[in-house]
């Protein structure tokens, strides 16, 4: 893969993550962007950045499978692939948020 392609993946990518994660900031946020991970924290006795790896492990585990299929021949389409690794960044990005907002208190 040469520079330029890597870079034009690159690019693509962020572009979907920003735009994931402006679509869904009025989805799942009622003034505090991070609210839904707070809220099910709350319901679970467990801290928002729990909730949200567990979230993400599933995320993980899915594409660990995916990966394991292609060992096998079978290979998910691109759509898959870059729904579960976009959910991944997305929930990457949210912690770091978390992280950031705890550390500044």
């Amino acid at each position: 893969m040469t520079n330029d392609q890597f870079t034009a993946i690159l690019h693509a990518r962020l572009d979907r993550i920003k735009e994931t994660l402006c679509s869904k900031a009025d989805e799942y946020a009622r003034g505090d962007r991070l609210s839904n991970f707070k809220k099910i924290a709350a319901f679970r006795s467990k801290s928002p950045e729990e909730v949200l790896f567990g979230l993400v492990a599933k995320h993980i585990a899915a594409l660990d499978d995916f990966v394991q299929d292609i060992e096998q021949g079978k290979v998910q389409s691109l759509a898959r692939w870059d729904e579960k690794i976009g959910d991944i960044i997305a929930y990457m990005v949210l912690l770091d948020a978390m992280v950031q907002e705890r550390l500044s208190q």
